[in-house]
């Protein structure tokens, strides 16, 4: 009779659900261990499938603290399906890496799996230099010694390679020149290996990002290297670039797709209540999401309860989207209370990511000469540049006699950003953008060509830091069109007017409230994407203010709710003005138009 892996694997499982019994378990794998070292058919399949080894003869600490067999659940052996026919695709010329992205729900057992797979590999191939890379360094040790030694100690010895070195974080066996380690990611592992296989545990929320990451790592991948990269989601930081960028295999499971998930009613009564309740309570979101997951995933009513009860139970419920995901989008939300509308926000970003460049016709930056003329600077010869890695996003060209708002928010504590957000004031929408972490200096002569470039636009920058951008276009350059506010002066008690807008106790929650408004019922104006994956980490922290979170910024959030809060100082009409500068902006600036194609890059009249 031919042995195969998939046999003892049945022999196994039925072995195990006859007696749950650990000790004549390890029994049969001592069996299954002498009968791999004999069998040269049976260890080559192993070899060509290393997860088959797992079933064979790994074991696992379960979720009630026990020891059991390791046998795969539904969602791991899908996902050994697709990572298997990546290495066969792979194989074929059909694609050109082997890159899977895991985006997990809680208790999937997905590290767990990946770790159990890095080993049997490790274990059963020569020349294979396997490592892993987890979020924070208890993290980082608890998966080699909790996940990974505890599961290879318990291995009959006979299995066991020639070991060299076998410390809490590496594991290197001599004869068959293998190894794998496990580290924390910062920007300077990884170097100077040459890695077979990658495994990025809770990627996304690495300290250092995902980029600073593969930065370090470099050119150490082998061109057939398997990667995995798997995370809980972390609001729209890094991971979800690389889930978003098509050059990567998504790996997304539902967690109804865990079999463990279900719950039995308690009653008949109990039941009973829910079930009506379920098409009883309409507008109310937990049962909106019953119907939804009940008439469109068919889910069953044990199904439906387990998911109800864990609802529940949270404090926050927002917490449910995050922790058990039903779609990929929904999972890509901000740990923590986010202020601003999730769904409207991930929903907006969907809609502009289906647009061309998302809705950008021009990227660059303003070039210019400086000259003194009656010991003042002035700014001439302004030219636009573009630039893929310019600091300015053009969304829409400026329309002559229009009004538009510039408003901003310059770097200073808490912030490392210089930002500014145009607005055309007759449809309030997001014409332009400004974002960079040059210094003031740089900053402030791209806002006076940007408000030049938009008419004249009415400008307001923040002052808390640093009054230094709004005194030199004041004084320096005479910008015509500042934003101006009311101050009391102390010592006089009298009301003094005064340029800059000033952010403090009353005017920040007055902007954040207004701008919360736009996001919830005319999210249609905001045309930027980066403003929007900013918004989805500005949250409510544990004193209930609204702030970003924690390694994110708001430089963006906080410029664009300026824009908005000085717009009442700029009209909201097309009018022709009585000191008009100019007629032909898009011209003079030199933007490329059907028009004047001959004419890009043309300087401007000065002034």
């Amino acid at each position: 009779m031919k042995v195969t892996a998939d046999f003892l694997i049945d022999r196994r499982k039925r072995q195990w659900e006859v007696h749950k019994d650990i000790k004549k378990d390890e029994k049969f794998v001592l069996a299954v261990a002498f009968e791999i070292t004999q069998n040269k058919i049976l260890r080559q399949e192993i070899t060509d499938k290393p997860e088959k080894l797992i079933e064979l003869c790994f074991t696992v600490v379960d979720k009630d603290k026990k020891v059991v067999p390791f046998f795969l659940n539904e969602v791991q052996h899908e996902f050994i399906d697709t990572l298997n026919k990546a290495i066969e695709d792979y194989e074929k010329g059909l694609i050109t890496s082997i890159s899977l992205l895991v985006l997990k729900g809680r208790q999937q057992g997905f590290t767990t799996f990946i770790t159990a797979y890095q080993l049997a590999l490790t274990i059963t191939r020569a020349n294979c230099e396997g490592v892993t890379l987890a979020d924070k360094s208890s993290n980082t040790e608890a998966i080699f010694q909790n996940k990974a030694k505890f599961t290879y100690n318990r291995l009959p010895e006979i299995l066991k390679p020639t070991e060299k070195y076998n410390s809490k974080r590496q594991l290197l066996f001599e004869k068959l020149n293998s190894s794998w380690s496990i580290d924390t990611a910062t920007k300077e592992v990884g170097r100077s290996r040459t890695i077979n296989f990658f495994h990025g545990s809770e990627c996304a929320f690495w300290k250092d990002g995902i980029s600073s990451i593969q930065a370090s790592l470099g050119e150490t991948f082998t061109k057939n290297a398997i990667k995995i990269y798997e995370s809980t989601a972390n609001g729209f930081n890094d991971y979800r670039e690389m889930w978003k960028s098509g050059e990567h295999i998504n790996c997304f499971y539902e967690w109804w797709k865990t079999k463990e998930y279900r719950l039995n009613f308690e009653t008949k009564n109990m039941r009973t209540k829910f079930l009506n309740d379920i098409d009883r309570n309409k507008g109310e979101w937990i049962y909106d999401r019953l119907r939804w997951l009940r008439d469109s995933q068919n889910l069953d009513e044990n199904q439906l309860y387990w998911y109800f009860k864990k609802y529940k139970g949270y404090i926050d419920k927002e917490l449910i989207k995050q922790e058990y995901p039903c779609t990929a989008d929904e999972a890509f939300i901000s740990s923590g209370r986010c202020f601003f509308d999730v769904e409207n926000i991930i929903k907006r970003i969907n809609e502009l990511e289906k647009i061309r460049n998302n809705g950008v016709i021009d990227i660059g930056y303003f070039d210019f000469d400086i000259i003194t003329k009656n010991d003042k600077k002035v700014i001439t010869n302004i030219k636009w540049i573009t630039d893929p890695t310019g600091p300015i996003k053009i969304f829409e060209m400026p329309k002559e006699k229009y009004p538009y708002v510039l408003g901003g928010d310059t770097s200073g504590d808490g912030s490392d950003n210089f930002t500014g957000t145009v607005i055309d004031n007759t449809t309030e929408k997001i014409v332009a953008v400004l974002k960079h972490e040059k210094d003031e200096t740089f900053y402030t002569r791209q806002i006076y060509c940007l408000g030049k470039y938009f008419n004249w636009a009415l400008v307001g920058l923040e002052n808390n830091f640093s009054t230094y951008p709004t005194k030199m276009l004041s004084e320096e350059y005479e910008y015509p069109n500042l934003y101006v506010r009311e101050k009391v002066d102390n010592f006089t008690n009298r009301k003094e007017k005064c340029y800059g807008f000033e952010t403090t106790k009353k005017s920040r929650p007055l902007i954040l409230a207004e701008l919360q408004r736009i996001f919830s019922e005319e999210i249609y104006k905001i045309t930027d994407i980066e403003i929007l994956k900013e918004a989805l980490t500005f949250i409510k922290n544990e004193k209930g203010k609204p702030e970003a979170q924690e390694g994110c910024h708001d430089d963006l959030i906080m410029g664009t709710a300026i824009t908005y809060s000085i717009k009442s100082q700029q009209s909201s009409h097309i009018e022709i003005r009585e000191n008009e500068l100019e007629t032909n902006i898009m011209k003079d600036f030199g933007f490329l138009t059907e028009e004047n194609e001959d004419d890009y890059g043309s300087d401007i009249v000065a002034f």
